[in-house]
């Protein structure tokens, strides 16, 4: 019961976090949403083999949770989330690709390992950059620049409702879990044949309160438009913003800066 509701309170804390004063919480969030977009592209548009040139681009998710005096604790606890899911989907790699492609000293490293490592880099950027997004933009901004720049309406709505409906679902959730440990007397449950009369009631549950959630919203006058409590516009630090970014992202891109570094530091030594 206490790990549910403490799941639905760290993550409605992205939400909280979005409605800082920062310079980078008040620009336009379509500016934010390119630039991510752009970032996203060019870290999964790298070889799978490359991993050294990965590297410089952690510097755009790090520049801005500083900037935007985010929690880097609270980022990285939701980047670790995702990790074993990643280590599942590319741990055969190694097995599979066993073709020497680098050497270390006396270590002889695969082609899988350098591949694995690279989707575990990869991974963990890009989701950085997305929830470095949201904690400085809040979801609702982002499905309402998405709008803006061309996706249709109804599938931002039906983002923005998936995304709300995930604390309806938890909420009930954590509402059943709390009554089951209750009629337990203490025990650790009352047996496996009380989970499926729990998933039941709680299906029933979560429907009935999504109806009266759209009931209530249509109460309120909603027609299928966004209305953001924050009204920004673009301009020119929105410009700015994009244009400086994108041009030090495609300089990572294209130019190998790990590689430039190493080659100019043993250059330098005698």
């Amino acid at each position: 019961m206490s790990s549910i509701d403490g799941a639905i309170l760290d993550f409605k804390r992205l939400d909280l976090l979005a409605f800082g004063d920062t310079a980078l919480h008040r620009l336009d969030a379509r500016a934010k949403v390119i630039v991510t977009a752009l970032f996203v592209m060019l870290v999964v548009s790298h070889d799978r083999y490359q991993l050294a040139a990965l590297f410089p681009f952690v510097i755009f998710p790090v520049a801005l949770i500083a900037a935007g005096n985010l929690p880097f604790t609270y980022i990285a606890r939701k980047i670790l989330l995702l990790c074993p899911f990643v280590i599942v989907v590319g741990i055969f790699n190694p097995l599979i690709d066993r073709a020497i492609l680098l050497h270390l000293g006396p270590f002889a490293i695969s082609g899988g390992w350098l591949s694995f490592f690279s989707i575990l880099t990869r991974s963990i950027l890009t989701v950085g950059s997305a929830f470095t997004l949201l904690a400085l933009t809040g979801f609702p901004a982002v499905c309402r620049a998405l709008e803006q720049l061309g996706m249709p309406r109804p599938f931002a709505i039906q983002l923005l409702f998936l995304y709300r409906y995930i604390f309806v679902l938890t909420e009930e959730g954590g509402r059943a879990a709390r009554a089951r440990q209750l009629r337990s007397c203490g025990k650790k449950g009352m047996g496996i044949r009380s989970f499926g009369t729990l998933i039941g009631n709680l299906l029933l549950r979560t429907w009935q309160r999504a109806e009266r959630v759209h009931i209530a919203m249509l109460s309120r006058g909603f027609d299928g438009r966004f209305h953001s409590g924050r009204e920004t516009k673009f301009g020119r630090n929105e410009l700015v913003f994009i244009c400086g970014w994108s041009i030090f992202l495609l300089l990572l891109r294209f130019v190998d800066l790990s590689q430039l570094i190493g080659s100019i530091f043993l250059g330098r030594l005698p």
